[in-house]
């Protein structure tokens, strides 16, 4: 554990960093697997409207630095490869 104030403080910063992160992960894996249920039920009503929610979702990840940008545009990419060929 740390001794110092700044590390103290750094390692309290740290905690509270990866409680956010992992919410903002979590929210967009279960965006992605509606999107991917939809895609499997051939709702194409539903892959269209969740695949929007997804792209915001993913996007707001990535500016945050949760995730990278290029793995949120190749997520982007192949969910709208999927929803596009539903209709």
């Amino acid at each position: 554990m740390a001794n110092h104030k700044s590390a103290l403080k750094r390692a309290r910063q740290s905690e509270i960093r990866r409680i956010r992160n992992k919410s903002y992960k979590t929210t967009a894996k279960n965006t992605i697997k509606g999107v991917r249920q939809a895609v499997a039920s051939n709702s194409v009503e539903q892959a269209k409207e969740g695949f929007t929610k997804v792209v915001s979702v993913l996007q707001k990840t990535a500016s945050k630095g949760v995730i990278h940008k290029k793995k949120a545009a190749r997520q982007i990419s192949r969910l709208a490869r999927q929803v596009n060929q539903l209709s």
